[in-house]
């Protein structure tokens, strides 16, 4: 059964249709349509293809010129309070995403802007907190924090808003190998569909479902080893050649 037929029946992680986006002058994304049920979806291409923008719009921070774009049946982009329930987003960058001083405080944010009382919020941090192995983590200082303990706060604020759907932006770029098999052991045990962008093939391997995506248009989708093996070919290609238009900004 294909993906387009499993979306026929209701119950796609993601169905876009026809998606467009354009800034200036340049168009990010044209004609993205993508139907998946897949728990485990994943999103490759170079620097500048449109990943980054697309986890944006998926996660419902960034709307589209033109399409249709649902998560789990929700219009994400139009029904905000739904979409927070539905879908959150792990940034390449953890500093970009920390606003709080404690890891109690970052966790806490989003249940009580969903409308949990701080008593419920705080039985809830302390639950992941433990979940985790992190209880002693709650008074700790997040700037004191290392780049992927930072990262771990991070997944673990957004898993405590119980999504559907968690989106991961380059969430191993600049971590070294111990820290990123450990943060890709958290991954792997979380109960969300996970919708993972990435550069790097290797992280997406796995995947039920891979999308390859280069200036803004999707090139192939399908099984991850069809696809990931048709674009590192093409990349291999690209990196044999002399012509540095090809380099990748």
């Amino acid at each position: 059964m294909t993906d387009a037929d499993n979306s026929e029946q209701g119950g796609a992680v993601l169905a876009l249709d026809a998606v467009c986006l354009t800034r200036g002058d340049r168009q990010v994304l044209r004609d993205v349509t993508l139907h998946s049920r897949a728990r485990r979806i994943g999103i490759v291409g170079r620097n500048g293809s449109g990943k980054t923008t697309l986890a944006r719009v998926i996660s419902g921070l960034v709307p589209v010129d033109s399409g249709t774009l649902k998560v789990c049946g929700v219009d994400v982009v139009r029904d905000r309070k739904a979409a927070l329930r539905t879908v959150g987003i792990l940034f390449q960058n953890p500093d970009h995403q920390i606003i709080f001083p404690t890891v109690h405080e970052e966790l806490s944010f989003g249940l009580t802007q969903m409308g949990q009382s701080k008593t419920e919020a705080a039985r809830r941090v302390a639950a992941i907190l433990s979940d985790f192995g992190k209880s002693h983590w709650a008074d700790a200082a997040t700037h004191s924090l290392s780049h992927g303990q930072k990262q771990l706060v991070c997944l673990m604020a957004v898993i405590a808003m119980a999504p559907r759907v968690v989106v991961l932006d380059e969430p191993f770029s600049g971590l070294d190998i111990v820290t990123r098999m450990q943060l890709g052991r958290y991954l792997s045990q979380i109960a969300a569909a996970v919708v993972h962008v990435s550069h790097d093939p290797a992280s997406l391997q796995d995947y039920d479902h891979v999308v390859w995506l280069d200036a803004g248009q999707i090139v192939q989708q399908g099984p991850a080893q069809d696809v990931l093996a048709a674009y590192v070919t093409q990349m291999k290609a690209l990196g044999a050649g002399d012509d540095l238009s090809d380099l990748a900004g």
